[in-house]
């Protein structure tokens, strides 16, 4: 049985060979996102594996059929970037990683945020460059400030247990309260009032209700001076209207590993280009902004996970159909 994979990276290939030993599928790895495009590089393969940027529409839902593929796996947890009416019209079964590490995530979320308060890249600049003043690097106490969390789920759980950790009081906000956050000590309010926090963290998916959650309406009702922080799906933010808000200083601190046009930038070598993206420039000529490249899911343990539970994905259902863990069966 093969699988192809469409945006490999040399560490997919590491982890996906290392734990298909037991399985023995026939893995072949494209660096080509998969589009409307390049959905013709598919040659009888029982399933293709995608990532967060490859755009699984009507029309690759039906090339895929066309030519014999049964079942999409996502290497990831959100799938806001599948059309799963189509692919469930076309007859192919579609499945994620529920969960892998949420911890590698949230402790990205904290490496922001660390970063961002207490200017630890820039330190180590000017250290490097034999300056030891600390002029501009003024940071400020995280224990006892109010940390707003946007999305309880499992990601959204360990940032939480993490932040309490800190000494920090933990507000969240999610569609159902959650008894066992409550229980640690966090309250739950209504979103109007988590924005009012010291420290915002967007841990929500991404769907036609969160799409530009964060605008010049919600930004409005922030405090000035807040700190902003997104590690889960870039289209969450309204880039425009954050830009906006860090000229004005009610927007301090920006600190994302996601981005809304993240797909013609993310996980490839572009310093010999210009990048013709003007609102990544903007933000990036920002001092007080910080970005990774969609690096937050990038631990070992992590991406072992998504390994070994993938291939189990596709191995079950290649061979019953089914999943037993339905969180992880989309379609």
């Amino acid at each position: 049985m093969k699988i192809l994979f469409f945006s490999a990276q040399p560490y997919d290939k590491l982890f996906f060979n290392r734990y298909n030993d037991t399985l023995g599928f026939e893995l072949v790895f494209q660096e080509a996102q998969l589009n409307e495009q390049t959905a013709g590089l598919v040659d009888n393969a029982d399933a293709v594996c995608v990532f967060v940027n490859d755009q699984v529409n009507a029309e690759v839902c039906k090339q895929l059929k066309s030519k014999g593929t049964k079942v999409i796996a996502l290497r990831c947890a959100g799938f806001n970037n599948v059309d799963l009416q189509a692919a469930k019209a076309n007859g192919l079964k579609v499945c994620r990683v529920a969960a892998y590490s949420p911890e590698a995530v949230a402790e990205h979320a904290l490496a922001l945020i660390l970063t961002l308060n207490r200017k630890t890249h820039k330190a180590y600049n000017r250290v490097r460059e034999q300056n030891f003043s600390l002029n501009g690097l003024l940071g400020f106490n995280l224990h006892g400030k109010t940390v707003g969390v946007i999305g309880t789920g499992n990601i959204g759980k360990a940032f939480c247990r993490i932040m309490l950790g800190m000494g920090c009081k933990v507000m969240a906000f999610d569609l159902i309260a959650n008894k066992e956050m409550e229980a640690l000590g966090v309250e739950y309010h209504p979103l109007i009032e988590v924005l009012k926090s010291d420290v915002i963290s967007l841990h929500c998916p991404l769907n036609n209700q969160t799409q530009h959650l964060i605008n010049n309406e919600t930004i409005a009702m922030m405090q000035k001076g807040v700190m902003l922080i997104n590690t889960s799906r870039g289209a969450l933010i309204d880039t425009k209207a954050t830009i906006t808000a860090l000229k004005s200083g009610q927007i301090a601190y920006l600190g994302i590993d996601v981005y809304e046009q993240e797909e013609h930038l993310f996980f490839r070598d572009l310093s010999d280009n210009v990048i013709q993206d003007d609102e990544i420039q903007r933000l990036m000529s920002f001092s007080n902004v910080l970005i990774t490249a969609h690096q937050a899911f990038f631990t070992d343990e992590a991406l072992g996970q998504i390994a070994t539970t993938t291939l189990n994905n596709v191995h079950f259902l290649l061979k019953n159909g089914n999943l037993t863990n339905q969180a992880a069966l989309l379609v």
